[in-house]
């Protein structure tokens, strides 16, 4: 296994953020950046090999998620994509009711907010089991009382505390109801095997830099049956569904991770499964009074890949903690990278957790291939320095 150390943080941790660009992916985007630099939208001889890059590229992604590849859209992302699919759907698809939960990423509970205004929607929230699951009655609940077209949107895998949805259990209960079906797969794509001809999901979306890609490229997957319009105009580039000028170099290297992580799953899932029962092992033997958030702690209800971890020390101290373990070069985070900055704390443990939880220093450790037991060692030790 190729493992990697970097000489400003020993020890990364935030991998659910941002991953390390493979170096197979870095190679091929140079050679791209070098001697494919034609407009793909051209039709002479410099154009048409971009285009054939692009094609090939949306071909091999469609490949992994068993799906024609013209239901492959590329965008800047999975913001970008959550953004596209929602409020399409609130305008060109009449989805006069969106249920969803209040622990989802903020691209999809701020893009909900925006369209109550804009649209005039209907927006409800299921409710949460204690340990931050959904509860799949109470879904099944709010869609029988429903008297207008709706849309489920839920995560595949929370990014703050790792808990999987059942997929096929919702795709269930959402063609029940005739409604449809929106997953941010943001956390799962390149990490899990996903055949959308057997689950009926009609779109989902990935951004290339979770999966050891290229950041400002992703893909939406929108259902060849449902027909949206684009939210950005100026061009007929995406089959209509996005104008502009397509990064070439960024969508091959995304297919190109992608390729990679999916023919290496089986070996990097077993790699990184044994590195977080390490981490969970030596945390629970070095740390007494630590609890795991939502399922993290449970390596067979959660993703492989995260852990969130609540430490015996008052909230008052986190920033100070996170400092610290910076100053270290152990880098982690206290919740999702894209609300940084924000004082609310986190919006998915303010759900999750009670009083007591709430007023705990709580971190989040994501893991990757390039993570070792020597950095988890090294980062456990001074964590029970700095709690001491």
């Amino acid at each position: 296994m190729d493992t990697f150390s970097n000489t400003s943080y020993q020890c990364y941790f935030d991998n659910a953020a941002t991953t390390r660009v493979r170096d197979e992916v870095a190679d091929k985007m140079v050679d791209v950046l070098k001697n494919n630099y034609g407009n793909p939208s051209s039709t002479h001889s410099y154009g048409r090999p971009s285009k054939s890059l692009i094609e090939l590229s949306r071909k091999e992604i469609a490949s992994h998620l068993n799906v024609s590849s013209s239901e492959i859209i590329f965008t800047s992302g999975g913001t970008e994509a959550d953004n596209l699919i929602l409020r399409s759907a609130a305008r060109d698809l009449n989805i006069k009711h969106f249920i969803s939960s209040k622990i989802e990423h903020h691209a999809v509970t701020h893009t909900l907010d925006e369209l109550e205004k804009d649209y005039n929607v209907k927006v409800s929230f299921v409710k949460l089991e204690k340990n931050g699951d959904i509860d799949y009655d109470n879904l099944n609940e709010l869609l029988s009382k429903s008297k207008d077209r709706c849309m489920v949107s839920l995560m595949h895998v929370n990014n703050e505390i790792g808990n999987m949805l059942d997929l096929k259990k919702v795709s269930k209960i959402c063609n029940k109801y005739e409604a449809l079906f929106h997953s941010d797969t943001v956390q799962s794509v390149g990490h899990y095997k996903m055949d959308l001809s057997k689950i009926k999901i009609d779109f989902i979306v990935a951004s290339a830099h979770k999966f050891h890609g290229p950041k400002g490229v992703g893909f939406a997957y929108i259902n060849k049956s449902c027909n949206l319009r684009p939210l950005i105009f100026g061009g007929m580039q995406e089959r209509g569904y996005r104008a502009g000028t397509e990064s070439v170099h960024n969508i091959v290297g995304m297919s190109e991770a992608l390729n990679i992580s999916m023919e290496k799953l089986d070996e990097e899932y077993k790699y990184i499964s044994d590195l977080k029962k390490y981490f969970i092992k030596k945390l629970k033997t070095s740390i007494k009074n630590l609890k795991f958030n939502g399922c993290s702690g449970d390596i067979k209800e959660s993703t492989y890949t995260l852990l969130n971890i609540q430490f015996p020390l008052e909230k008052s101290k986190a920033e100070m903690f996170l400092f610290k373990l910076d100053l270290l070069g152990i880098a982690c985070s206290k919740g999702s990278a894209c609300q940084s900055g924000s004082d609310a704390g986190s919006h998915v443990l303010n759900e999750v957790l009670d009083k007591d939880g709430l007023n705990k220093v709580s971190t989040r450790f994501s893991l990757s291939i390039y993570n070792t037991k020597e950095e988890i060692d090294r980062a456990v030790n001074e964590i029970v320095k700095l709690l001491d």
